[in-house]
This record gives C-alpha cells, sequence and structure tokens, in this order.
C-alpha cells in the first residue's frame, strides 16, 4: 500500500466513522446487528468471530465454525484500541503507517492487550457519541473492517 493509498484509505474510513451513527443503541438493536453479521458470514462461508459490547457489557458473540479462541484474543485487543482511541481499530493503525510507524513503535502498548488491525469499529449513538464496539475477527484486516461496515450500512437502511 502507498502513501497515497494509505491516506485515501484513512479518509475513507474517517468517513464511514462520520456516517455510520445511529439513532439508539439497545440490546435488542445489538442482537439484530449481530444476526445480520452472521447472516452475511453464512453466506459468503466466513470462518468469523463476531462481536459486539455497548461499554463493558458484551450484548452479542457468535463463533463460525473455523474459528479458534485465537479470535476471541483477536477481539479483546482489538476492541482495547477502540475504546482507548475512539475510532476503527483499522484506522488507528492506518494512521501509524501513515506516520512511516508501527501502532507498536508509536504508542508502546502491550501487543498482546493492544492490536490496531482493522474489525472493530465503534458504534456512536447521535446526540451521544461513542457507546459501543462492533468487531469482527478472522479475515485480513481490511476485509474484517468492510465486514462491519457493510452490515452497519445494512442495519441503518
Amino acid at each position: 500500500m502507498t502513501t497515497d493509498d494509505v491516506r485515501a484509505t484513512i479518509a475513507e474510513v474517517e468517513q464511514q466513522e462520520r456516517e455510520l451513527v445511529l439513532s439508539s443503541f439497545t440490546n435488542d438493536e445489538a442482537w439484530r446487528l449481530g444476526c445480520l453479521l452472521v447472516e452475511l458470514a453464512e453466506e459468503r462461508d466466513l470462518a468469523v468471530t463476531i462481536d459486539i459490547r455497548r461499554g463493558t457489557q458484551q450484548l452479542f458473540h457468535a463463533a463460525r465454525t473455523g474459528t479458534t479462541p485465537d479470535n476471541d484474543s483477536w477481539v479483546e485487543r482489538k476492541v482495547r484500541v477502540v475504546e482507548r482511541f475512539g475510532a476503527s481499530s483499522y484506522l488507528v493503525g492506518l494512521r501509524a503507517k501513515e506516520r512511516g510507524t508501527t501502532f507498536a513503535e508509536q504508542h508502546d502498548l502491550p501487543l498482546q492487550q493492544y492490536a490496531a488491525h482493522g474489525g472493530a469499529f465503534p458504534v456512536r449513538v447521535h446526540g451521544v457519541g461513542p457507546v459501543g464496539v462492533v468487531t469482527v475477527s478472522g479475515l485480513p484486516q481490511a476485509d474484517d473492517h468492510a465486514l462491519v461496515v457493510e452490515a452497519l450500512r445494512a442495519f441503518l437502511a
């Protein structure tokens, strides 16, 4: 990925974060969003783990065939990035790359606790701000991120 590609992707992800804002985020809505992600994964036969949280409460979790406990570790690590930096895990990693460094070098955080790889996306509510995180783990990072974005767009439609 060239520097121009990284910058273009950063702009795209920033736009997604501005665009994909919910009017509310209840337990039932989290369940419906999670089920939508599972349906997309089933249709495509994707081995992914899906996790949705509001604050510290896990509202939805599903691990499809082909995933391992390592996917749960990736979920936890990506979620911590979103919670700490208030942006998608993909965006945080891309911003480090744009600066010519890595997330680990830039922030000096333990890699077993933080992963700035695509797949965790902040759940924002109009007039409130970030309230949770929706995460996918199991695909290449850009694909994890894209699946979450696709599901949020469909959920908002």
